[in-house]
């Protein structure tokens, strides 16, 4: 059985998507751009945006009841590859110790312009 997980502590979904779904102690979050859900706008710079990406990436985890700790795999999308360092930099500070699985991509656009969007998948 699927459960779906909202919170207002992250930007609502843009599209015909929920911001993360939980089935058998798994939770699957979208891609979380960096919009900051109070104002609704976006930092400038990478690590800016990689640090809004991560709060919201853990309030989604705080509303189902998971911790950065439980996170077995990221997808980060770079709207340009030269921003890597600077993301891994951020990201780091997240995952300090046992990090997750991860990939990361450079696409040709991200939505509303963002420079990095980031999946993830826990597991309790």
């Amino acid at each position: 059985m699927k459960k779906i997980i909202f919170t207002e502590k992250a930007p609502k979904a843009i599209g015909p998507y929920s911001q993360a779904i939980e089935t058998n102690g798994t939770l699957y979050i979208s891609g979380q751009v960096p919009i900051n859900p109070e104002t609704g706008k976006m930092p400038e710079g990478i690590k800016e945006q990689t640090e809004q990406v991560m709060k919201n990436i853990g309030a989604i985890l705080e509303a189902a009841g998971y911790n950065y700790d439980q996170v077995v795999k990221s997808t980060c999308l770079l709207s340009d590859m030269d921003n890597f360092q600077a993301m891994n930099e951020v990201y780091g500070n997240y995952y300090k110790e046992n990090p997750p699985a991860r990939a990361a991509y450079g696409v040709v656009k991200l939505p509303l312009g963002a420079l990095i969007e980031i999946e993830t998948i826990a597991v309790k």
